[in-house]
C-alpha cells in the first residue's frame, strides 16, 4: 500500500514553536493510517497546530485532514452525531446547522480540530457547561499496533481514553452528544469593580449561559462578556454590578479592531455564531501571541484572583489580556476540571517567550499551591512530579498508555516531562 508522505517543515499557529519532525504523513484511508502507525518508530498526530509547545511533535507526524470529509452521521434519536476526528469545530457547526442541531459548548475559537480539543480537555465557559471532551459519547482510535479500538461512555477505560493527550493512538472517529439548535445573544459590560467581582462572583459568572471576564489586572475588570440563550430567562442589560454595557462592538484584547469577534450588542444569533469569541473566517485572537492557562478549584477563585493581581505589575508588560472563566466538573481522568468545578485563567502573552517563561515561574508559584492544573495545550512549566498528584487517576492513565502503546510510538519529550515522568 502506498504511503502518502511529504518532506515537511513547519511551525505552530502562533509561530513560537518550530516542529522537529521532517516527515508528514497524509493518509487518505483508515487502512493507510493503520499501516503508518504500526510501522513508524515514533509519531504524533498533527491537528490544527493551536498548541504552543512540543506536545504534538515527534520524529514523524501524521495529519488526518485527507481522511476528513465533513460528513456527519446523526443517530436515529438525534441525540448524538459521529464525525471524523480531524474536523474543525467551525466546519462541524456548519454541518450541525443543516440538521438543526447544536453542541452544548464551544471554545473561544472555532478553528481548532475536534480530536485535538478533546484530547487536551479544551473548554468553553459556563458554570453549568462541561468542557468539550464531556460531549464525547464514543470514539475510535488506531493504536501503535494498527489495531482499531472502539469505546463508548460507560465502557472500561472510557474516561481515560477521551482526554488522551495524543498518547494512546490516532483518534479517527468521535461521537458527540448534541441537542436541538438554540440562539444566543451576547452583551459586553465594561469596567467592573474588583470589589463587585469578589462580592458577587457567583452571580456574575452565572449571569449568562457562558460568561468570560477579560482583564489586564489594572484598576478594574476591563470587560465581562455575557452570552445568554434566548430561550432562557434573565438577560442582563444596561448594567451588571457596576459594569456598564458597551455601546459598540469590542475585541477581547482592548484596542484591537473588533471585526474578527462574534456579534454583540444583544443581537441574537445561532449558538455557533455567538458562543466562540471569534468568527471562523478571521484570524482568531491576535495571532501574534503565546497562551498559558491554569484551571483551579472554583472554591479558591477569589484567593486565586488576588494572587494573580498581586503580580499585576510583573504581568502587565507581557500581557495582551487575561480571560477568567468557569467550567463544570467532570469525571474524565486527565481533564483539568476532573472532580470539581473549575475557574480558569487564560493568559494571552506577547511574543516574548523567554520573558514569559521567567514570569511563569512566579505565576505557578502562587497558583500551583491552590491546586492549579495547567491547560495541556498551552505553555506551562510544571513537570510530571508536580502534576501527577492533582489527577486521581494519573496512575491509571499511565497504565493505559503502557497497555495501548507498549512500544512508546506515540510518546515524546513533552509527555515525558509533563505527564509520564520518564527520565
Amino acid at each position: 500500500m502506498t504511503d502518502v508522505a511529504v518532506q515537511w517543515a513547519g511551525n505552530n499557529w502562533a509561530g513560537n514553536y518550530t516542529y522537529g519532525a521532517t516527515v508528514l504523513h497524509r493518509p487518505t484511508s483508515l487502512a493507510q493510517l493503520q499501516e503508518i502507525v504500526s510501522t513508524a518508530p515514533r509519531l504524533r498526530v498533527l491537528g490544527s497546530r493551536h498548541s504552543f509547545t512540543d506536545i504534538a511533535d515527534s520524529a514523524e507526524l501524521v495529519s488526518l485532514e485527507a481522511m476528513t470529509d465533513g460528513d456527519l452521521v446523526v443517530a436515529p434519536d438525534r441525540r448524538t452525531v459521529t464525525v471524523d476526528a480531524g474536523l474543525r469545530y467551525g466546519e462541524l457547526a456548519g454541518a450541525l446547522a443543516e440538521e438543526g442541531l447544536a453542541l452544548h459548548n464551544l471554545a473561544s475559537l472555532p478553528h481548532i480540530s475536534v480530536a485535538g480539543a478533546v484530547a487536551t480537555a479544551t473548554h468553553g465557559s459556563g458554570v453549568g457547561n462541561g468542557n468539550l471532551a464531556t460531549a464525547v459519547a464514543a470514539l475510535e482510535l488506531v493504536t501503535s499496533s494498527g489495531e482499531i479500538v472502539r469505546a463508548a461512555r460507560g465502557d472500561a477505560d472510557f474516561d481515560g481514553l477521551v482526554v488522551g493527550l495524543g498518547a494512546l493512538g490516532a483518534v479517527t472517529r468521535i461521537t458527540l452528544d448534541v441537542e436541538p439548535a438554540f440562539d444566543v445573544q451576547q452583551r459586553v459590560f465594561e469596567s467592573l469593580p474588583w470589589s463587585a467581582l469578589y462580592e458577587h462572583l457567583g452571580e456574575i459568572t452565572s449571569a449568562g449561559y457562558s460568561v468570560s471576564l477579560f482583564t489586564l489586572f489594572g484598576g478594574d475588570v476591563d470587560m465581562v462578556w455575557v452570552k445568554s440563550r434566548t430561550d432562557a430567562a434573565g438577560h442582563p442589560e444596561g448594567e451588571l454590578f457596576g459594569a456598564v454595557e458597551a455601546t459598540g462592538e469590542r475585541h477581547p484584547i482592548p484596542g484591537i479592531d473588533p471585526t474578527p469577534a462574534t456579534a454583540q450588542l444583544g443581537s441574537p444569533g445561532l449558538w455557533s455564531d455567538r458562543l466562540p469569541h471569534f468568527r471562523m473566517g478571521f484570524t482568531p485572537s491576535n495571532g501574534d501571541e503565546i497562551q498559558s492557562e491554569y484551571l483551579l478549584p472554583r472554591r479558591h477563585a477569589v484567593q486565586a484572583i488576588e494572587a494573580v493581581r498581586s503580580l499585576g505589575h510583573r504581568i502587565r508588560p507581557l500581557l495582551q489580556t487575561c480571560e477568567i472563566r468557569t467550567i463544570a466538573a467532570d469525571q474524565l481522568w486527565m481533564s483539568t476540571a476532573y472532580g470539581e468545578p473549575a475557574i480558569a485563567f487564560h493568559l494571552t502573552w506577547v511574543q516574548a517567550q523567554p520573558a514569559v517563561e521567567e514570569l511563569l515561574v512566579e505565576l505557578e508559584g502562587v497558583l500551583l499551591p491552590l491546586g492549579a492544573r495547567p491547560h495541556w495545550g498551552k505553555l506551562f512549566l510544571a513537570g510530571a512530579a508536580e502534576l501527577a498528584p492533582r489527577y486521581a487517576h494519573h496512575a491509571d492513565f499511565v497504565d493505559l498508555v503502557q497497555r495501548l502503546d507498549p512500544r512508546g510510538a506515540f510518546g515524546n519529550a513533552w509527555l515525558d516531562r509533563h505527564v509520564l515522568g520518564n527520565a
